[in-house]
């Protein structure tokens, strides 16, 4: 399991990011992180658009309350989610 941190907006935990993979999918957990691959490429943000919408998709949120705090162009990112509690973000990524 990862460390999950509640903030006052909501909760902020950690991604491990795979890019060019045959399949958008979650992919187990990965020292601290939750490991995701998707489609695809590095290229001009849209790996990092389509990891919100994965992660917004996976977490039953909207994309609006899923943004990337850190790691921009890292495949390691701190990612925030608002408006949820981390029993229930915790939860959602145990299911997984």
């Amino acid at each position: 399991m990862i460390p999950v941190r509640e903030t006052e907006t909501g909760v902020v935990f950690r991604i491990r990011v795979v890019p060019r993979a045959s399949r958008s999918e979650p992919a187990g957990f990965r020292n601290d992180a939750l490991k995701l691959r998707i489609t695809a490429p590095p290229v001009e943000g849209k790996a990092n658009e389509e990891y919100i919408r994965l992660i917004a998709e996976i977490l039953g949120v909207k994309r609006s309350q899923v943004s990337i705090l850190s790691g921009h162009a890292s495949r390691t990112k701190t990612v925030a989610v608002d408006g949820v509690k981390g029993g229930e973000i915790t939860a959602r990524i145990a299911a997984l």
